[in-house]
């Protein structure tokens, strides 16, 4: 009898363990998300920049991205969702450094337009041209 008690004493220590240690493993992985996925996150369906920040993004996106031809149904305009044969790009750190807030998004450039898009539905945010 105190044996078949000790066994299930140990099998219940270990099942409190386990649960402990999984549950341990699951906020140290929450603490440790990918800052990717913190961004995404954080990207909304509407961006306000300033005329210098949109200078700045053009700047520095224009140059790393190749203008692409959109596809003959696709408007580029604030509120339009990117097709699916459209490839974006995640946003630099280093223009991130210099315009916090277009840190969750991407982006890609097409027909001479930098589309800010919000990673999560694909919705265009803002829409950047050369004269910006």
């Amino acid at each position: 009898m105190k044996l078949h008690l000790i066994a299930i004493v140990a099998t219940a220590a270990l099942t409190s363990g386990i649960g402990v240690a999984s549950a341990a493993d699951n906020e140290a992985m929450s603490k440790t998300s990918t800052p990717s996925a913190m961004q995404q996150s954080m990207a909304k369906d509407s961006l306000s920049l300033t005329p210098s920040q949109q200078r700045t993004a053009w700047r520095n996106l224009s140059k790393q991205a190749s203008s692409r031809t959109a596809p003959s149904s696709f408007t580029a305009s604030v509120g339009t969702t990117i097709p699916g044969d459209i490839a974006l790009r995640p946003m630099p750190a280093k223009v991130a450094a210099h315009v916090s807030s277009l840190t969750p998004y991407d982006y890609t450039l097409l027909q001479g337009k930098l589309l800010i898009v919000n990673p999560n539905d694909k919705k265009v945010v803002d829409v950047i041209t050369r004269r910006a």
